[in-house]
């Protein structure tokens, strides 16, 4: 008897054994047939939330909605933020571009814009890093100074134009056109229609030289300063023009 009853608690406690395996079993199946359904659920929903924001002076959101209108976001897993970040890119005035996704359904777009500082030979601009772009546009609201100079000398032009212009701003005078000749030369024309002529070097001193000058130089009625050749040792030329007529005298 003892060993019948041996037998069927080693049975009752075998098939104990395999129905919990099999109820555990059916569970795992059940919850992975649940988590695929839920992600695949979540996989085909679209991305409905666009955030545009960033330092934009230029560009506008329906600039940034145009460029990536034939981007598809019905599925907001296979969204590619790169292509997104690469369409965005291409706008004119867009400096950098971050894009990133926020789960469930939300695509952030930060936009930086670029900064001009300078109009550069005509048909391009200088922006705060010394760095030349082209827009194809004119719709700045603010005039900017012309820079003309050699191809790859628009850091030192943009340098040049910040180290001269606060020395003028002493004398209450404001850059309003910087050229750099092919033999690095320099000509600046101040906002009150002035050209100087600085010559290669000793750029400071000369400057420094027309602004004590400047006060002092005798004018007739009916004429004001055209030029001032600076390039010179200890003085300087002055060349007039007629106020009516706007020609040299």
């Amino acid at each position: 008897m003892a060993t019948t009853e041996t037998k069927q608690k080693i049975n009752l406690g075998f098939w104990a054994g395999v129905v919990f395996f099999a109820i555990v079993l059916g569970s795992i199946i059940a919850f992975g047939m649940f988590l695929n359904d839920k992600l695949s659920e979540d996989e085909s929903a679209p991305v409905t939330s666009l955030v545009i924001s960033g330092e934009m002076a230029y560009t506008t959101k329906n600039d940034i909605e145009a460029a990536i209108e034939h981007i598809n976001f019905g599925n907001f897993f296979k969204v590619d933020v790169n292509k997104v970040q690469k369409m965005v890119q291409t706008l004119p005035w867009v400096y950098s571009v971050s894009v990133r996704k926020q789960w469930p359904n939300e695509l952030k777009i930060y936009v930086v814009d670029q900064s001009p500082i300078a109009q550069w030979n005509g048909d391009s601009y200088i922006n705060v890093y010394g760095e030349v772009f082209q827009t194809g546009s004119t719709n700045l609201t603010t005039g900017l100074p012309e820079f003309f100079g050699p191809e790859g000398t628009e850091d030192i032009a943009l340098e040049n134009y910040n180290n001269l212009n606060e020395l003028l701003s002493f004398g209450g005078f404001n850059i309003s056109e910087l050229v750099l000749t092919e033999r690095y030369a320099w000509q600046l024309t101040l906002k009150n229609g002035v050209m100087l002529n600085l010559g290669r070097e000793n750029r400071v001193e000369r400057i420094q030289r027309f602004m004590d000058a400047y006060p002092h130089i005798e004018l007739k009625e009916d004429v004001q300063i055209n030029y001032v050749d600076l390039r010179y040792d200890t003085g300087f030329a002055v060349g007039f023009k007629s106020i009516d007529t706007n020609e040299r005298v």
